[in-house]
């Protein structure tokens, strides 16, 4: 008979979304570019707003989605993908910023927060290849 207070009973932390911390960055990033956007003028809106505005939310898009999935190979394709977006999104960012569309603090902050994330999404890339079976 199994006993499930038995102290021999391997626990198992369960693992969620919402505690990956490069999850947690592009969410944020997503916030703030939102935040942004919606001071611009119409033309800056239509030719790079939406273009940044996808590639942040593809960050935490991409990290949510590969989460989801089951396999190894299909979970990292979504972390990849979510990798690429943050460095074109740190383009959008620096043109932004070149542009006047937004300040130097949120430049800098913003760089800075993008600067972690492939770390972070690298992170969740080994994780995936050490502790799932093919």
């Amino acid at each position: 008979m199994l006993i499930d207070h038995c102290p021999l009973k391997k626990e198992k932390k369960v693992f969620r979304l919402k505690d990956i911390t490069a999850y947690q960055i592009g969410t944020k990033l997503s916030l703030i570019v939102w935040e942004e956007v919606k001071k611009w003028n119409i033309l800056a809106k239509k030719t790079m707003g939406d273009q940044w505005i996808r590639s942040i939310d593809s960050i935490a898009g991409n990290i949510a989605e590969g989460f989801g999935r089951y396999h190894k190979k299909d979970k990292n394709k979504f972390y990849y993908n979510a990798r690429s977006s943050t460095y074109e999104a740190a383009h959008w960012t620096r043109l932004a910023y070149k542009r006047g569309l937004i300040s130097e603090n949120t430049n800098k902050k913003m760089i800075n927060m993008l600067r972690i994330l492939p770390k972070e999404i690298n992170i969740l890339i080994k994780l995936t290849r050490e502790n799932l079976e093919e």
